[in-house]
């Protein structure tokens, strides 16, 4: 076995598909999800016919307090945890004006995307640092943000608000963990055909056949997992602390 992952947001789009990909890997893998619905089983089906272990974990991850016993219970069922993959996140309640986002949509986008990553990572870090870890057991925090970390969205603000506090809340972990032989990476993906994209995928093909990005095709949530596995394989182990586009080529700036 490769190690022990927790892949948050697991039970469908790129969480789905990392939960798979890790599993191809040889990880045992628990898969989170808010609520304790069929999709979420499906997936640890579908992981577990690839001959490794599994369980669903149900779990709002903005409940911080709910976060260390979750992480003891993955232990107890699949062994000591090697990686975190912090996917879960959700979108602006309405896209919009930036004058006229809420305090309710504010909040949830830095609850869920921002705050917590960091308090799991936090949490995961302290119980890696209190036991021996074997120094070939390659462990690592992987966050999940947005190629809207860092490209302003004026139409859901809160959004990329929240994303660029995790960008930040990874390179500060990074620089914490990284004596301790624990990498952290963030991986910002850029449009991609999920749930959350959905409502407007239609519009970005559109975009993307114009030019919007330089490989002309939508993103799959497959194209960000191949990527998550090389993190937490070890196989880019002296990238720690960076950010990984995989956006087809949309962040490179053209004039």
């Amino acid at each position: 076995m490769n190690g022990v992952a927790l892949v948050t947001g697991g039970r469908r789009g790129i969480g789905r598909a990392i939960a798979l990909a890790l599993a191809r890997e040889g990880f045992a893998v628990a898969v989170n999800a808010e609520v304790d619905a069929p999709d979420l089983h499906a997936t640890v089906d579908d992981v577990q016919a690839l001959g490794v272990p599994a369980m669903p974990v149900v779990l709002d991850v903005a409940d911080v307090a709910g976060h260390e016993a979750v992480l003891a219970l993955i232990e107890a069922e699949l062994g000591p945890l090697t990686t975190l993959i912090n996917n879960a996140g959700v979108g602006a309640l309405h896209r919009g004006d930036p004058l006229d986002v809420s305090p309710e949509s504010f909040d949830r986008c830095l609850a869920i995307n921002a705050r917590a990553p960091f308090f799991l990572g936090q949490a995961f870090a302290k119980r890696l640092l209190a036991r021996a870890r074997a120094p070939e057991q390659h462990h690592c925090i992987v966050t999940i943000t947005s190629a809207n970390a860092v490209a302003v969205a004026l139409n859901r603000a809160e959004y990329a608000i929240s994303k660029a506090a995790a960008s930040m809340a990874t390179r500060s972990l990074a620089a914490r963990l990284g004596a301790e032989g624990i990498n952290v990476y963030e991986v910002q993906p850029g449009v991609i055909a999920t749930d959350m994209t959905a409502p407007a995928l239609a519009a970005y093909a559109a975009r993307i056949e114009q030019g919007f990005t330089l490989t002309r095709r939508v993103g799959q949530p497959e194209d960000v997992a191949e990527v998550v596995a090389l993190l937490a394989t070890g196989r880019l182990a002296y990238c720690t602390g960076q950010a990984i586009p995989v956006d087809g080529g949309l962040s490179v700036a053209r004039f």
